[in-house]
Order: C-alpha cells, then structure tokens, then sequence
C-alpha cells in the first residue's frame, strides 16, 4: 500500500483523513437533524457540511429580523404612494398587497437543509425557491422537502444558479432575499444576484476562499474580486472588505448600491449580508467609500487613500447639498514615516461601516429571547456582541502579538494597551475576526510611543536589536505622544466582563470546509494534498542521507554527461 512508504505520524493522520472522507462519502439513507430540519442523504453526490449550522442558525436570525423590516418597508412605500394618489385626485385606487410577500432564493441548495430550515424557522416566509444544479441534489431535495412537510413553501429548481437569477430580472419576478453560499468564490453569482433581488432586499453572500482573499495569491485576488488583497494580520477583515466593494461594483453596473447589515469572519470563511438599493445619485458616492490600501514592509503599518469624498456645498433651496471632490494623493511618502521603509498598495476595499449596530442590536435581542431555536446561541450571542461593540469608523485593525513581536518585546497585557489609548483620549474596540486584536483611530505614532515605553521597563536583548535594524530603528525613535499606561476599568469591554463566547476554539480536528460533493478515496485517487504531503521535506531528508560516495559518483555520471 502507498502508506508504508511514510513514517508513522504521517501514516496515522492519512488514515484519519482517509476515515473521514470515507465517512462522509458513506452517506446512504443517513439522517441529519438541525434546528426543526429532518433530512436524509441517499447519494455521496450530495453535499452536506456540519461545519455551516452556525451559519445555518445566523441566517435564520437574520432573515426573521429583515422580514419584519423588509414588510414594514414595503407598507410604507405603498401607503405614501396612495397618499401620494390621493393628493393628485386619483379615483379608483386600489392597494395591492401582493408587495408583501416575501420569497427567498437558496441558489446552490445541496441537499435542501439550509431552505427546509427557512421554510419552518422564518415568519412570513411565502415561498422559498430551491436550486441546484446537480439531478441527484433536486432529487434529494424533492424528497426531504417531503418529508418535513413544507410543499406549499418550498419549490425545487434543476438549472444552473446564474440562469435562474437572470429569468427573475424583472421587478415583479425578483426576490426578496438571495442566499449564495457556493464552494469557494462567490464573485460569478453576484452579476445575476445584484439584478434580481427586490428593492430593499438581502443579499446573503459566503465566501471559503480565504487563501486568496487573505493574500497569499493577490493576483487571483484580482482576477476575481477585482481588489489585490495584502498580507496582513488584519488580513480577515480585510477579506470582508474585498468582499463588499466586490458586490458593491456589481451593483454599481445598474444603479444600484449596498447597506452592510453584518459581516463575519468565522472559522474558515467570511459571511455577509447586505440590503439592495436603486439610485444613480446614491451610486455616485460609492467612491467615498472605497479606499486604496498601503501597507509598510517593515512594520506593517496601514494608510488608507479614499478614491472619493464629498464636502458640504450648501446653497439657497439645500442647505445640506454636498459637492463631490477627489482627494490628494497619495496619502504616505516614499518610505515609511515610522521605521523608514517601502510600501506595499492593494485594494480598493470597502472602507466605510461595514455592519448596523442598529440592526445587529435586533439579532442579538432576538437570538437572546429564542436561544432554544440555535443550537449555536451562545456564539452567535458572544460574536455579535463583539460586533456591536466594534468601532464603525476604524478600518482594519492592529493584532498586539505583531505589534510587540515585531521589535522582539515580551507582550503586554491587552487590557494595559487598552488602557493606554483610551488614557490618550483614543477609542478602542476588539474585532470579531481576532482575539488580539486592537482596532482604533489612534494614529501609529501614538502605538509605536506606547512600545516604546514599554520597552524602558521591558527591555529587548542588544543581540536582537543588532540582528533587525528596523526593530532597532523603532524603538531608537524619540517618544512625542503623552503616554500613561495605567489601567482603567472601561478598558475591559461588556462582552468580555460577561464572559461571552467571543472567539470560537476549533471544536474537532481538521476544522475546514470539507471536500466538494463528489468524494473518491483510494490509492488510485487519493487527493492530492495527501500526493503532496511532505514533498519538499522529503526530498531534502533523501539529500541529507546521500552518502558521500554517492554524491562522488553523481559528480563523476555528470562530467562525463558533460564530456
């Protein structure tokens, strides 16, 4: 077998990964229960991932809270409408209630969970189209819509997710919210999805490319997103960014803009979830809300630059009239003002607010007075607290082990920074998308005073400073900024005082968003992350083991190939 051929460690987590993929690969007549959901598999061509039921369970909650907006919304344009009618001596005016009638999308269903669950979870639902394409997924689909007893809800759809978007273009065909939640880029779906969701309607959109979104391929990045992603610790949200402008280009293309309600970075993905608007005079302010992004080499220090602003023009008839303008550029020198190196620019990504505090409040209350329909309560409770304590007006964020590993400094303490910035007359907050980090309007140079106080108490080795000289550099810079580093009470947030589930721990080995639907183990087939494991490690260990008089011959094969 091929297995033997590596040493034990490596054998063992092969056949773990090996068992895994066989079982699920071994899904006949295997039944799964989520939240008020009973499904069954009866093909391996059907994709079912454990891993998304709290995503599953945040989009339950999400989609009741928009519901009952999306409805409020829609009576209050009907009624200023007749009023409207009225005051024109329009005779004969009949309301039509049919805008009211909520219907929702699930474009790449799999096995139909995530609509069941919408069908039995979410009031005011009227109908529920579910799509895929794949014959084996309707069929699975058609028998577990069945089975829960959600007929007169839920209708399947064997075509492919952007014709199906395409035939419902038409304002009265369009729906009132669109799930994407594809394997990997999203970004093929958006053109169709930004043209047939309602006005005022949800876009939900996940992404699992994380590898390309978080910079390890900007130039993918690009080609898909339309935005070079950068290595950086705040590399997660800056995925959520990407993703937003991305959507936002979109819909730029028909008049149309987004309003982020909420965006997640969890486990190995992002979520977001946006309404769609119709406007030309709205779309012109979308480049006040996109920045290019400079990031320094050496202490990986962020500078945004706005493609656009606007600034107050009042005049006679509207005091509160704005005029576009394009700001200067750029918005850093040649080299990094604090350690003297270059910069690295990507972007354009999303900079303005990327959630609604207003409309996450509504989630969390709603998640907190129904923990008994998520089995997911406590982290969806923990994240969005997190959330709504977030800072709406500081992009990207800094993570403290960069910070003090940067110049080789013993860490400190969280709630010490915390307290410095805040003692400076600074906001701070955590973001969801990492336990360490540090996002504020502070500017760097206070954060760099702050390391370098720190330093005089807890000073780094002379042979590390010899070997950096950026570290050295940094820290060898003069203090500016009044720094106090006592610490204050209100440096430690709600969220934490409360002890709430804030940051997920990874539940189970090999956490990740699983294999494509179609699983084929074998020795034949094996995949080729297993083909590929240790391929590198392995050919130096054989070099290191060559003997000498090996290498001897090699030497002598190859002059005389030479000769």
């Amino acid at each position: 077998m091929w297995l033997r051929k590596f040493p034990k460690p490596q054998k063992l987590f092969f056949q773990q990964i090996m068992k895994m993929e066989t079982d699920q690969s071994s899904t006949t007549n295997k039944t799964i229960s989520e939240g008020q959901a009973n499904i069954s598999l009866t093909s391996e061509k059907v994709f079912y991932n454990p891993v998304q039921e709290f995503n599953r369970d945040l989009s339950i909650a999400v989609l009741t809270v928009f519901t009952f907006d999306y409805i409020k919304e829609k009576q209050a344009k009907r009624e200023q409408k007749l009023k409207n009618k009225k005051e024109q001596g329009v005779e004969n005016i009949e309301d039509n209630h049919e805008q009211d009638e909520v219907t929702i999308l699930e474009a790449l269903s799999a096995t139909g969970l995530r609509s069941i669950r919408y069908a039995k979870e979410v009031p005011n639902v009227t109908k529920i189209l579910a799509n895929d394409l794949s014959k084996k997924a309707v069929e699975t689909i058609q028998a577990n819509v069945v089975h829960n007893k959600v007929q007169h809800l839920i209708e399947t759809s064997h075509d492919d997710a952007c014709m199906v978007m395409y035939k419902h273009k038409h304002p009265a065909l369009r729906f009132s919210a669109i799930d994407l939640d594809p394997y990997g880029c999203p970004s093929i779906f958006l053109d169709s999805a930004v043209q047939s969701v309602q006005e005022g309607g949800l876009l939900l959109v996940t992404a699992t490319d994380m590898a390309v979104l978080a910079g390890n391929s900007p130039e993918t990045c690009y080609c898909k997103y339309g935005a070079v992603s950068l290595k950086t610790k705040s590399c997660h949200e800056m995925a959520l960014r990407i993703l937003l402008q991305c959507i936002e280009q979109h819909a730029n293309r028909y008049s149309r803009y987004i309003v982020p309600l909420l965006s997640i970075s969890a486990d190995f993905y992002i979520r977001v979830f946006v309404k769609v608007y119709s406007g030309a005079a709205h779309c012109k302010k979308t480049t006040s809300k996109l920045s290019m992004v400079y990031q320094c080499v050496g202490c990986d220090n962020i500078t945004l630059q706005p493609l656009g602003a606007f600034k107050p023009n009042p005049s006679e008839k509207n005091p509160l009239q704005t005029k576009a303008y394009l700001p200067p550029a750029p918005t850093v020198t040649e080299h990094c003002i604090h350690c003297y190196q270059r910069h690295h620019m990507g972007g354009p990504i999303w900079s303005a607010p990327i959630h609604d505090e207003n409309f996450v409040t509504r989630v969390l209350t709603h998640v907190h007075d129904h923990p008994d329909l998520f089995g997911t309560s406590k982290r969806i409770h923990g994240m969005l607290s997190v959330i709504r304590e977030e800072l709406a007006d500081a992009p990207l964020y800094y993570t403290l082990d960069k910070l003090f590993g940067r110049v080789h400094l013993e860490t400190m303490p969280m709630m010490i920074m915390r307290s410095a910035i805040l003692n400076a007359g600074f906001k701070v907050s955590y973001s969801h998308a990492s336990k360490l980090s540090i996002k504020t309007k502070a500017p760097a140079q206070l954060m760099w005073d702050i390391i370098r106080t720190w330093e005089k108490t807890h000073p780094v080795k002379p042979a590390k400073l010899e070997a950096d000289p950026v570290a050295k550099y940094l820290l060898s810079q003069p203090i500016k900024s009044t720094v106090d580093l006592t610490e204050r009470p209100d440096a430690n947030p709600s969220s934490r005082r409360e002890g709430c589930l804030r940051f997920q721990f990874n539940p189970a080995p090999y956490w990740g968003p699983g294999s494509r639907a179609a699983v084929n183990v074998g020795e034949e087939k094996m995949s080729k992350a297993i083909r590929n494991q240790n391929k590198h490690s392995n050919k130096s260990k054989s070099k290191r083991q060559r003997s000498p008089q090996s290498d001897s011959e090699a030497r002598k094969k190859l002059d005389i190939d030479e000769s």
